[in-house]
């Protein structure tokens, strides 16, 4: 796919800006999917962003790998460059995840959904003397409690997977080009 595509903007290699998208948004959307697990109120109102975001981000994850794999070809071949290389498809996964957990809590706020209605109807029903209300499930407490964490799982593994690809990248730029000292008038 590197081979396609020139992955430049206006002289910079799209890896290096897109990079950014991927150190930003991997956490923002675990510690945002953590809250949705955990929150009732707020997965109601955010799942359909978080989710619509989660697929956005793992879009631009798989971009940003292919742009990296097309920089390989255009740097010379270091240690820290293979090592930073070598980590660098790892963070796919994980997004996948992040993206299916995202899925998920919108499953739950759908089913959320439909049972508040159905508990709201019967309570109008049973105001009326019709029936009773029905009771709330404990098996959805139970669901809820799986998915959080399994969403706090998930969500450490993507943290810890992009801190350690980055900072595999950042030796591969920085290690080695800088002085330790201020340097003199150029």
């Amino acid at each position: 796919m590197s081979e396609l595509f020139d992955f430049q903007v206006a002289g910079l290699p799209v890896h290096v800006l897109l990079v950014h998208v991927v150190v930003v948004g991997v956490p923002l959307l675990a510690v945002l999917l953590v809250v949705l697990a955990a929150w009732p109120a707020a997965r109601r109102v955010l799942w359909i962003p978080t989710l619509v975001g989660a697929v956005a981000l793992l879009g631009l994850t798989w971009l940003t790998v292919e742009a990296g794999k097309w920089l390989v070809e255009r740097v010379p071949e270091t240690p820290l460059i293979e090592e930073h290389a070598d980590q660098g498809e790892d963070i796919l996964p994980w997004v996948v995840a992040l993206a299916v957990v995202a899925a998920l809590i919108g499953a739950l706020a759908l089913v959320e959904r439909s049972a508040d209605r159905r508990v709201t109807d019967a309570e109008v029903a049973a105001a009326r003397g019709v029936s009773t209300p029905a009771r709330r499930s404990p098996a959805r407490i139970v669901i809820a409690i799986l998915l959080l964490v399994a969403t706090v799982g998930v969500g450490v593994g993507a943290v810890w997977t992009t801190v350690r690809i980055g900072e595999a990248g950042s030796r591969a730029v920085w290690e080695g080009s800088f002085s330790d000292e201020p340097l003199e008038d150029r």
